[in-house]
């Protein structure tokens, strides 16, 4: 054992010795090269040697900073293994996760270890696998051939289950209202006739929000008939969204809270819940999809939208039924069975067999005479004793052919399409021919074949009873289902942009509506308390905030629908999401401003709601559902104006609040304890370099406790007495005049000098001919080379072009953004935060450094604001090129829950390799990783070592033949904002490309938070005598900074519909946290390794009535037992999942 460790340390002391030698070895080289040149060269080329130089020592400065993190990491695994062999000495086994090999401060107890877990299929290893070469399969194009043996079912008979659905999109080529008036509601009203008729026929609806809206026009006498439906079988609400969800764009709050709220009507109106998913037609699919339905009681799940390479491999190992598992989870609790269907699409010609001309003959809907044809030629033809053996046998051999794709003789075959059986002679046609056809079945036993009409759990009930018989367990795979691609090259990556003006406008109203859910539950909770019997104040409008929040609820779950976030429905329709949105956000404001001033109040009895005249305003105000916020002019005296700051997130934070004034001289003081707060005035800019005379922009720094209600007070200061940001301005070639009488400006005086702004935790470096920035340090001495570039994307010229769906590149690829002019470059420095802007026709960039102490002042604020409108096919693409090795590997997030590895493929087309992201990317080597965390969703790639990409937006002017018929010229001025965040890995840092499993740090937890989640800040009026106000501090301390508070959200009362009850869904997402990076100095919060909470203690003076832990959509179903009268309410929480409780506050 010690000739092994001296062996080890001579080893690490030699690679010591060796980095340095070089090191000293290549300076000696280089500056005798530079010496020698400088003598040869003429005096021209000095300033670009000296450039040179410059880029050798950068490098060489990353160089000692990556050996001294060789060294250090060597010294720890040599005391990694002297632990190791000290314990195997004792003839114990190490615990090596247990093994510090940093101080206590580089350790972060309960953080998760970057994993690589061996079982199931990964996709991502199936991608790596698959040759893409999309042979021709014959009749199956994108398949194979299939053959059978007639005698293979003698032993167990095919069981074939014919699942009749109707696929209804709420909007799409019309509006959510316009469908159901025209199509839905008579599809409705004729299945509570046709199913009734016969109790063989059998059918399952999906959409929520359409069910609802038919329900509430029905008699008692038809309520009772749709309940007996559900109850004898014949009708089975299936997955129970509000929508059919997006799984892409879509983030993992709106994606539960409009299962919540599918599951909770279900619930109170029909007292069913669902059992399986159906998710027919989103554009790929996601695993965090699977974590919420299987929370929510679900146990099976149907998909359709899979590349069709991968439906092929899956079919060829007749694995496309599964247990899909999470990535980070290495227990089966998370398992839900997927069925994949295999073939091109949902509809009759692509389910019922591999040949849809066959199949489409079965289609009974497209009888000759009747509104729809097949496109094959051959039309059905009505089942009559004459043809129905020649007709069975016919389908038969589909059904057979399809069966030999499976690993059980249990049969799904879907019958339907979109918004199917609407006449009621549909119904006639094709139940009474299939009915025939299954007849014949029954009178053939020598067939070996039994089918019927069937729901989703009748074919899983099936199914598991046949594998559990044969003793079969499905196969475990991990990973996701993007990037979709139906046919050829044609990969579905465009909707990851599409429309991004309302993709952002889509997070507002998520942020808005959670903030608002958590003030308002906060607000009854007080109110029951401060009276003493619970009740409520007689003047608040808690019944008429409830319906807001109700509406608001269902707007965000609406615009969750896979041609809605997606931004793939045509202009009307995107017009009507859009106005739903925006109404919803206006009438949160107005609950959010009633319970701001309830619990503001020092007296209460001072309260009285006034609609017209509300107590508190917005700082800001949105004009109309495609204008962007503007904020609101606020006049200052003497006397001080209030502005109250509610801190929706759970963590204690340092903001900085900005607000426009109508004067340069401000003073702003905490209302409480007189306290004068950090401030700083700007300019606002009318133009890129003209200054507005009238109106400032008043930034302070606000220190807000969690969930808190912080009050302020504004008054107008003594001239200069607040400190002002300076200017400086670059254009090369072109100097701009810029005159301003309240601040400093000056002009840039040598031009090709970088521009740098730092802090505490950071310094960049930015060029002064665009302003981009070109290099990034932090305080430990980590240095980065980070350049920003935009670029436009073409599309093809062949007949396929891009469109809302895909993105189809023309061969050139990115072309590096040029103008004719200039940009205009700006600098501001002030002591809140510094930025550099750069102007440009087709957006403005700017990068800002707050100065701020805690984690907001460790991240780079990105912001663009984007104007496309005069292009023609393009899209603009923001590019960070780093000198991070990362390989071809990246990592995006799924949903805003979970991070998912990416591989760059070089056999792929370009537009492949792009990804959703809806929160973060991030990339890594040993030493360092670059996240980009984002307010709102878009494409994400990494096409090269060290480079990140977004797509900001896309003006495509043609359709792409996927049924939208138009393409996307409605863009707007759209904003898009992100937090650039360098980190030091150490510990347990992987290599190059990392586990498959990672997880954002705890600091890019927080910074994402802030992000998602900003401070809102209201305003008293000018003229009114204020009342006193005293702050509402609910929580004694923030919750810890791996613990996320997801939701707090008033349920309905159980007797009296659409009134608050006094029960809360508390929903806590236990975040996933990365091991390698423990920040310095360290986070101001706390974390735990145990998985027990006490949740009296976390939500600590806050005192809870009852807790109910439930499943994820509150299901009563789902409850465990009641723990009231418990003195503690423990509980546990593990890392990476969301835990629901039913709570009575106290």
């Amino acid at each position: 054992m010690m000739k092994r460790s001296q062996l080890l340390s001579v080893l690490v002391g030699g690679v010591f010795c060796f980095a340095v030698m070089s090191l000293y070895r290549m300076l000696e080289l280089m500056q005798g090269a530079e010496l020698q040149q400088s003598q040869e060269k003429p005096a021209g080329q000095v300033d670009e040697d000296l450039s040179r130089l410059q880029k050798k020592i950068d490098r060489l400065e990353r160089l000692l900073y990556d050996n001294n993190r060789l060294v250090a990491t060597l010294r720890d695994s040599l005391l990694l293994r002297k632990a190791s062999w000290e314990k195997e000495r004792q003839g114990g086994r190490v615990n090596l996760s247990l093994v510090s090999a940093h101080s206590q401060a580089d350790t972060l107890p309960g953080c998760r270890l970057a994993a690589e877990i061996k079982d199931g299929t990964k996709l991502l290893d199936v991608y790596d696998l698959l040759p893409f070469d999309n042979l021709n399969g014959g009749a199956w194009k994108q398949g194979f051939e299939i053959s059978y043996h007639d005698n293979e079912w003698d032993e167990q008979p095919l069981e074939v289950v014919l699942v009749p659905h109707s696929h209804n999109d709420p909007g799409w080529l019309k509006t959510f209202d316009g469908y159901y008036q025209d199509q839905t509601r008579h599809i409705l009203d004729n299945m509570l006739t046709k199913l009734s008729e016969d109790a063989r026929r059998k059918m399952i609806w999906a959409e929520i929000s359409y069910f609802s809206k038919w329900w509430a026009e029905l008699d008692e006498q038809k309520r009772a008939m749709v309940r007996r439906l559900l109850k004898a079988g014949q009708l089975e609400l299936v997955t129970g969204g509000w929508v059919m969800a997006d799984e892409a764009n879509s983030h993992y709050y709106a994606l539960l809270d409009q299962l919540m709220e599918g599951h909770l009507w279900m619930q109170r109106h029909l007292g069913v819940q669902p059992s399986s998913g159906w998710a027919i037609d989103p554009f790929g699919h996601s695993p965090s999809m699977t974590y919420l339905l299987k929370g929510a009681g679900l146990q099976n799940m149907v998909i359709q939208r899979v590349h069709y390479a991968v439906k092929k491999h899956f079919a060829q190992q007749r694995t496309l039924e599964f247990l899909w598992r999470q990535n980070w989870d290495s227990s089966p609790r998370s398992d839900i069975t997927c069925h994949m269907m295999p073939f091109y699409s949902y509809d009759v010609p692509h389910t019922c067999g591999p040949n849809p001309a066959v199949c489409c003959q079965f289609d009974f809907h497209r009888l000759p005479g009747r509104r729809v044809v097949c496109p094959w030629r051959t039309a059905p033809q009505p089942i009559t004793e004459q043809n129905v053996k020649e007709r069975a046998q016919l389908l038969l051999d589909q059904y057979r052919q399809k069966s030999r794709l499976f690993s059980s003789p249990v049969l799904l075959v879907p019958l339907g399409d979109d918004f199917r059986f609407m006449e009621a002679s549909e119904w006639d046609v094709q139940f009474e021919n299939y009915q025939k056809l299954f007849d014949y079945f029954d009178q053939h036993p020598e067939l070996h074949v039994k089918a019927r009409f069937g729901t989703l759990s009748d074919y899983f009930l099936a199914l598991h009873k046949r594998l559990s018989a044969a003793g079969t367990t499905l196969p475990a795979v991990r990973g996701d289902f993007f990037t979709y691609a139906d046919r050829d090259d044609h990969y579905w990556s465009g909707y990851f942009t599409s429309r991004p003006f309302y993709k952002r406008l889509d997070r507002t109203l998520e942020a808005t509506l959670r903030a608002t859910e958590i003030l308002f539950s906060l607000t009854l909770a007080e109110m029951r308390r401060f009276h003493g019997d619970r009740r409520l104040v007689a003047d608040f409008p808690a019944r008429d905030h409830f319906l807001s929040l109700t509406a608001g609820r269902r707007n965000l779950a609406l615009f969750q629908h896979h041609d809605a976030v997606t931004g793939t429905a045509r202009d009307p329709v995107v017009v009507d999401y859009g106005t739903r949105l925006f109404l919803s956000i206006l009438n949160l404001r107005k609950v959010l401003q009633s319970s701001a001033h309830w619990l503001l109040l020092l007296d209460k009895s001072q309260y009285h709601h006034n609609q017209s005249k509300p107590f508190l305003q917005m700082a800001d105000s949105i004009s109309a559902q495609d204008a962007l916020p503007q904020k609101t002019l606020l006049m200052l005296s003497d006397e001080p104006r209030s502005l109250v700051v509610f801190n929706p997130t759970e963590q204690r934070r340092s903001a900085v609040i900005s607000v426009v004034v109508d004067s340069p001289d401000a003073r702003v003081v905490d209302a409480e304890t007189g306290q004068p707060m950090a401030a700083q005035i700007s300019a606002v800019w009318a133009e890129p370099s003209r200054v507005s005379t009238e109106a400032f922009q008043l930034d302070f720094v606000a220190e807000l406790p969690p969930l808190s209600l912080v009050v302020y007070h504004v008054t107008k200061s003594s001239v200069g007495s607040t400190p002002r940001a300076q200017y400086t301005f670059s254009r090369h070639g072109n100097p701009t005049e810029v005159k301003s009488e309240h601040f400093q400006v000056s002009h840039l005086a040598e031009a090709d000098i970088p521009l740098s702004l730092s802090n505490k935790h950071i310094q960049i470096w930015s060029s002064s001919e665009t302003g981009l920035l070109q290099k990034l340090r932090l305080q430990s001495g980590l240095v980065r080379q980070i350049q920003v570039q935009f670029l436009w994307y073409g599309t093809t010229s062949k007949h396929d072009k891009s469109g809302a769906y895909l993105f189809l590149p023309g061969p050139e690829g990115a072309q590096l953004y040029s103008s004719s002019e200039p940009p205009l470059v700006r600098v501001s420095r002030g002591p809140i935060f510094s930025d550099i802007t750069s102007c440009y026709k087709h957006f403005t960039h700017r990068v800002r450094l707050y100065h701020l102490e805690g984690h907001a002042g460790r991240s780079l604020e990105i912001s663009n604001m984007v104007d496309i409108r005069s292009e023609v096919n393009r899209e603009l693409v923001m590019r960070l090129i780093s000198d991070v090795t990362n390989g071809n590997r990246f990592f995006s997030d799924l949903n805003g829950f979970q991070m998912q590895q990416r591989r760059t493929l070089a056999k792929l087309p370009l537009q492949a390799n792009f990804y959703p992201m809806s929160s973060a990317a991030f990339v890594q080597d040993s030493t360092s990783r670059l996240s980009l965390l984002s307010a709102q969703s878009q494409a994400v790639a990494s096409l090269r070592p060290g480079e990140l990409e977004v797509v900001l937006d896309r003006r495509l002017q043609q359709d792409d033949n996927r049924g939208l018929g138009q393409g996307v010229t409605d863009n707007k001025l759209t904003s898009s904002l992100y937090e650039l965040l360098l980190e030091d890995r150490r510990g347990g840092a992987q290599e190059v490309g990392g586990a498959s499993v990672e997880h954002l740090s705890l600091l890019a937890h927080i910074t994402s938070l802030c992000l998602c989640h900003p401070p809102v800040t209201m305003v008293t009026p000018s003229n009114s005598q204020l009342p006193k106000l005293r702050p509402f501090l609910p929580l004694g301390t923030s919750l810890p900074c791996d613990v996320h508070l997801l939701n707090l959200r008033t349920l309905e009362d159980t007797q009296e519909a659409d009134t608050p009850s006094q029960e809360v869904a508390l929903l806590l997402h236990r975040k996933g946290f990365d091991c390698s990076s423990a920040p310095q100095p360290a986070l101001q919060c706390t974390w735990s390794k145990d998985e027990e909470v006490n949740l009296d203690d976390l939500f600590s003076p806050l005192q809870f009535r009852s807790v109910r832990r439930s499943g994820l959509t509150l299901l009563r179903e789902h409850d465990e037992p009641d723990s009231v009268g418990q003195q503690t309410h423990i509980t546990r929480l593990q890392p990476m999942e969301i835990s629901a409780f039913r709570v009575e506050l106290e």
